[in-house]
């Protein structure tokens, strides 16, 4: 019993840092993409469905984010990071289903970046509150 949890606290470390990886990708993405294109409108004749990009970020981000933020509630008990981490996700989520519909584009980009912030904030806490009770869950 012991060898599986010490497997399922060790991949926590890596789902934590792939949570925080895909949500930077997901910033950057709102940020950048746009700006790409713009720069390079004149190169490409064929642009790819943004929308694609969104469910596809998504498809990866919702799921090892949801596991990583569980299984460090379940290591370390602390609420706060757990319910940040499904309120950005939530955002996430909602900004993909309404792509603009409420708020336009402006709004899609900043509930968007809060999202991703929220996510990022919610997995490197985690990761420091396994790291400041020295607990082997993070051990490589």
């Amino acid at each position: 019993m012991s060898q599986l949890n010490n497997m399922s606290v060790k991949t926590q470390l890596r789902t934590d840092k792939w949570a925080m990886t895909l949500s930077f990708v997901c910033a950057l993405h709102c940020l950048l993409v746009p700006s790409f294109f713009i720069l390079t409108s004149g190169f490409f004749a064929i642009s790819i469905d943004n929308e694609i990009i969104h469910y596809s970020i998504l498809l990866f981000a919702v799921p090892i984010s949801c596991y990583a933020l569980i299984s460090g509630y379940k290591n370390h008990n602390t609420l706060k990071f757990l319910i940040s981490g499904f309120g950005g996700l939530f955002m996430l989520v909602f900004a993909v289903m309404f792509s603009g519909i409420l708020y336009g584009e402006f709004g899609e980009k900043s509930i968007t970046l809060l999202g991703s912030i929220l996510v990022i904030y919610s997995h490197y806490k985690n990761y420091q509150t396994c790291k400041s009770i020295d607990c082997s869950c993070h051990e490589e």
